[in-house]
């Protein structure tokens, strides 16, 4: 049965032969049983018959005792061929007359005397023979019995019968067969069309292909039905062509444009850090040179005020390049803080002497609220340094001239809560949420007369959240000022804490050796003259090959290099100062543009101890000139 359940056709074939194999065996079956029925009861009607007659036309001889009459009516029985032998008894059961066939012979002529109950059936079956006793009856008087043995050929019959109908049911199953392929060519015909054009679909994905319709019945049905479904995936197919084509063009845009904005970006990155390093060149020499003009000597009032405003301004300047560097480091994630356990009184006075002139300028009534007890924070000091000192200088950039700043520190659930507090111009309700966005200018109207990047909010936020803390800011509207608060977790109290002053010693006044290496003249030279000022020897060299020969001679406690040099840049030169080994002892500082992490990575694997950004501020000079000389 298991090639039949693969094929429809089968199935069919299968279905139209056994029902007609399975009809004409019922039907000669039932044919057979009627026939051999039929032959039983009309053979022994015959041969009964046959008696009757016999004994009708014997009575005369059996009545006037003439045996050869009655032989010569037996006879007659030659006709039937069927007959075996006929005897005609007496009612003393003795021999008449005889008749006996010539099959008789070899049969036997003994002939069996009929029983009374035997007689009273008038027949008997024995194997392939009948025998009939038939009665002559005159006057209600038995005179004479006829005895009459027959073939009784069933079983021949049976087997031609048997014949017959094999041979029947094989024309008849061959004739079906004829009949049941003709059928399947016209009923499976339109199947198998439709199977083919379903595979060659498969096959080309060709949605197009459609069946054709032969039949106006149930297979017409379901080849309309199927070319129905064929026309509805070829729309659909098409539409999702379509789709596919159309979100493969966007994604290909989409890929491209990303990585138009990536080369963007980073170049964007690359032009910020090289802006930042060309603009801290040229006002590292302009920061010395106001530091010259600030040693003590006769000046004039009119230009003691032009040098408070030249340093002002030149410090704004130095704080914007700074925020376009940190724009980068907020950009790409690269924004570090070094932590460290440090009081919170401490960093709000390093944010007052940062800011606190700028506000003195400005006519502002500035108050402080100091914590009354020392508040420990691990923190970086310059960086949250750089947050409150940003929050002051935006209180007084957006606060008119001769207004209110309050600078206060509580501690609250063990956080510590440092709040600026403004009535300035104050902060609408719309741009609250945004306030802290890269690029927002809390006053966008022309007629502002502070500028800024809008990137100080964003930094600092930024900076108060890598100290895993909160900055808030609230405002009740335009011209009601404004309150930005920082919330940073509170450190445990030292042991003990020795005061910051008493770890300082006093700057020794002895002079050290310090070599300064950078191709641009003016900042050397003018550093020159505040280092020689302080009571230092000075020696400058403006490439790394001079530097190189100046320090084998000179020999000094601490080196001042530029990076960006032509020829031997300052990585190379202070490789090769390393190797030096009358220079193990000398102190090392990068003196730079380039600050972002990446460069301060690449000057310590240089061999670098120090990395300074231009314009690098005096006091810094100073202290590393004093830790490098302790240091040697």
């Amino acid at each position: 049965m298991r090639p039949l359940s693969k094929s429809i056709s089968s199935k069919l074939m299968l279905v139209v032969m056994a029902t007609t194999f399975f009809a004409l065996l019922i039907h000669a079956s039932i044919m057979l049983v009627v026939n051999l029925r039929a032959y039983h009861d009309e053979l022994i009607s015959d041969v009964r018959t046959q008696a009757s007659i016999i004994a009708d036309i014997s009575t005369p001889a059996l009545e006037f005792n003439d045996p050869l009459t009655a032989r010569q009516n037996l006879e007659l029985l030659r006709t039937r061929p069927a007959i075996i032998n006929a005897v005609l008894f007496t009612p003393d059961r003795e021999k008449f007359a005889e008749y006996t066939s010539k099959a008789a012979t070899r049969d036997g002529q003994h002939v069996r005397w009929p029983t009374p109950e035997e007689l009273a059936e008038g027949h008997v079956v024995e194997a392939d023979r009948l025998h009939v006793w038939q009665p002559l009856v005159k006057d209600d008087q038995v005179i004479a019995t006829v005895y009459i043995r027959a073939r009784y050929e069933l079983s021949a019959r049976l087997l031609n019968y048997v014949l017959i109908l094999i041979g029947v049911m094989a024309a008849s199953l061959g004739f079906a067969l004829f009949i049941a392929t003709w059928l399947r060519g016209a009923l499976t015909a339109p199947i198998f069309a439709v199977t083919d054009v379903a595979r060659r679909v498969m096959q080309t994905r060709d949605f197009s292909l459609r069946a054709q319709k032969h039949t106006e019945d149930e297979i017409g049905v379901l080849v309309e039905a199927f070319n129905d479904m064929l026309s509805e995936i070829e729309r659909r197919a098409s539409a999702l062509e379509q789709s596919n084509r159309s979100l493969e063009h966007e994604m290909s845009e989409r890929h491209a444009a990303e990585n138009a904005l990536r080369i963007a970006d980073r170049r964007k990155d690359e032009f910020l850090a090289t802006l930042a390093h060309e603009l801290r060149n040229p006002l590292a020499p302009l920061a010395n040179g106001l530091r010259i003009l600030r040693i003590p000597g006769d000046m004039k009032p009119e230009q003691q005020t032009a040098l408070v405003v030249m340093e002002r301004q030149l410090k704004q300047m130095v704080r914007l390049v700074d925020d376009l560097l940190d724009v980068s480091r907020i950009t790409t994630g690269k924004l570090t803080i070094t932590k460290s356990l440090v009081d919170l009184e401490s960093i709000m006075q390093n944010a007052i002497e940062t800011s606190g002139l700028f506000i003195e300028e400005m006519g502002h009534d500035f108050s402080v609220t100091m914590p009354a007890d020392p508040v420990y924070l691990d923190a970086d000091p310059v960086r949250l340094a750089q947050v409150f000192s940003n929050l002051l200088n935006n209180a007084a950039k957006y606060t008119p001239r001769g207004g209110r700043i309050s600078f206060a520190a509580r501690v609250e659930d063990n956080q510590a809560v440092v709040d600026v507090e403004d009535n300035g111009i104050g902060i609408q309700p719309e741009m609250l949420p945004e306030i802290f966005g890269m690029f927002i200018q809390v006053d966008q109207s022309l007629e502002r007369d502070q500028a800024g990047l809008g990137v100080g909010l964003a930094l600092s936020r930024r900076l108060v959240e890598l100290h895993g803390g909160q900055l808030l800011v609230g405002s009740k509207g335009s011209r009601q000022g404004s309150t930005f608060t920082v919330r940073i977790d509170v450190a445990e109290k030292p042991a003990s804490m020795k005061a910051t002053a008493a770890a300082v010693s006093e700057v020794q006044k002895a002079s050290c050796r310090v070599l300064l290496v950078d191709d641009n003249i003016d900042f050397v030279s003018s550093l020159k003259t505040l280092l020689t000022h302080s009571g230092h020897e000075v020696r400058l060299a403006h490439s790394g090959e001079d530097a190189l020969m100046i320090a084998a001679d000179f020999v000094p406690d601490i080196a001042f290099l530029d990076i960006g040099m032509p020829g031997m840049n300052g990585y190379d030169l202070a490789r090769a100062l390393r190797q030096k080994s009358a220079l193990a002892d000398c102190t090392l500082v990068a003196v730079t543009g380039w600050g972002q992490e990446k460069d301060r990575q690449l000057s310590k694997e240089a061999g670098f101890d120090h990395h300074l950004l231009k314009p690098a501020a005096l006091e810094d000079i100073k202290a590393l000139i004093e830790c490098g000389r302790n240091n040697s």
